[in-house]
C-alpha cells in the first residue's frame, strides 16, 4: 500500500512538472511580439495592382502581423500606363508612431528600375522589423511609389 501512494505520488509530480514546463516553454514562445500594422499606398505616375492583369488596384496593405528579426513579403504589380519609359523610386512617410521608421523597414526589388511605357513589372515589397523592437504595439505608415521620367 505504502508502494502505491509512492508511485501516485510520483506520477502527481511527474504531471505537475510537465505542466509547470509547458507553461514556461510557451510562456518563453509567447516573448516575440505580433506588431499589427495598415498602411496606405501611393503611386504616382504609374498604377499599383494586386494582379498581373492590372484590374485589382492597391491602396492599402494589410501586413498583418509582423514578428520582431522576420521579413513578410508582397507581392503586388506596377504598370506604366504612359508613353516613355519611368524610372520607380519608393519612399516611405507619416509613421505613426514616427519611432517606428527607425525599427521597421520597408525594402523592395524595384529600386531604380526603368519601367517601358506600357509595361507592367511584379514586384516584392519586403517588410521586416527590427530584432530588438519593444514599446511600438501598432503602427501605421504610408507607403509613396513614384515613376518619373527617363530619359
Amino acid at each position: 500500500m505504502a508502494m502505491q501512494k509512492l508511485q501516485v505520488g510520483m506520477v502527481l509530480i511527474v504531471a505537475v512538472t510537465v505542466i509547470v514546463v509547458s507553461v514556461l516553454a510557451s510562456t518563453l514562445l509567447m516573448a516575440s511580439q505580433r506588431i499589427p500594422n495598415s498602411g496606405d499606398v501611393k503611386a504616382v505616375g504609374v498604377c499599383v495592382y494586386w494582379d498581373s492583369g492590372c484590374t485589382n488596384n492597391v491602396t492599402s496593405i494589410d501586413w498583418a502581423f509582423i514578428e520582431p528579426g522576420k521579413n513578410t513579403n508582397v507581392t503586388v504589380y506596377i504598370a506604366n500606363k504612359g508613353t516613355l519609359p519611368l524610372k520607380l523610386n519608393m519612399t516611405t512617410e507619416d509613421w505613426n508612431p514616427a519611432s517606428a521608421s527607425s525599427k521597421i523597414f520597408l525594402t523592395w526589388n524595384r529600386e531604380n528600375y526603368v519601367l517601358n511605357a506600357g509595361s507592367v513589372v511584379q514586384t516584392v515589397l519586403t517588410l521586416s522589423a527590427s530584432s530588438d523592437i519593444s514599446g511600438i504595439a501598432t503602427f501605421s505608415f504610408d507607403i509613396l511609389i513614384t515613376g518619373t521620367e527617363y530619359a
